[in-house]
């Protein structure tokens, strides 16, 4: 026993959170399986780089600050014309986050532009990589104050330091003209860096209007594009039709 509570205090020592959870399991297993030192010291390590990967996913997952989680696996793609399911199955392999491509979602409220969004900012989280998720109206507030709250200055260095940044819902309310330009500041500093999902209702014509700047929108436009997929959706909005069913 003292040689047990003896384990129990080095393995908190060295922070090996993963090994002294499952110990007295894995001690079992490793006599009933009459298993080698190797094998064992195997398992032990085994089981604390398990314990720190899913501690650093549930990490990522809250800092990703996504407002809920959504899947593929619930999107309805019959409803929706502009993205083939085994299009979208593709991209949650994640490659086009390592070659820094944007993903430009564009179309109708209600056709699930941010569910997908969700989607894919969920699946590169769970593959490893650090995502933020904001809303364009939260995210223009957030660089507003950057320089006066300190906690609006650590989400805006978060958000660079990303491997993924999800801007949704662009287009919904308008856009003041500082507000415009702090927002192409951002963008700028992500080209070619960090690899942005943007979602909007409006089309490419009406950013000019919405940003009160057509060659400032023309800029902003051109880094969006340079690397980039564009999947423009349309179909029938899924809250419309929810809301009839309920009728």
């Amino acid at each position: 026993m003292k040689a047990h509570q003896q384990t129990l205090g080095f393995l908190k020592t060295l922070s090996l959170h993963g090994v002294l959870r499952g110990l007295d399991e894995l001690i079992d297993e490793a006599e009933s399986r009459k298993v080698s030192y190797l094998a064992f010291l195997n398992d032990l390590l085994s089981a604390e780089i398990a314990f720190r990967v899913k501690r650093r996913v549930e990490r990522n997952m809250a800092g990703a600050h996504f407002p809920v989680l959504k899947s593929l696996e619930n999107f309805d793609f019959s409803r929706v014309k502009g993205i083939g399911k085994s299009e979208a199955v593709n991209l949650l392999d994640c490659r086009w986050i390592d070659a820094k491509e944007n993903l430009l979602f564009f179309g109708p409220p209600g056709i699930g532009k941010s569910h997908l969004s969700i989607a894919f900012g969920r699946a590169a989280v769970e593959k490893g990589y650090k995502v933020c998720f904001e809303r364009v109206t939260n995210l223009i507030k957030l660089l507003k104050t950057a320089e006066v709250q300190k906690t609006s200055e650590y989400r805006i260095r978060r958000i660079m330091k990303s491997d993924l940044v999800i801007i949704d819902e662009i287009g919904y309310t308008p856009i003041e003209k500082r507000e415009a330009n702090l927002f192409f500041n951002l963008i700028s500093e992500l080209y070619e860096k960090v690899p942005v999902v943007v979602t909007s209702n409006k089309s490419f014509e009406s950013w000019a209007e919405m940003m009160g700047d057509t060659v400032m929108t023309t800029a902003l436009l051109d880094r969006l594009l340079h690397h980039a997929k564009v999947f423009t959706l349309d179909g029938e909005s899924y809250r419309l039709k929810k809301s009839r069913k309920e009728v």
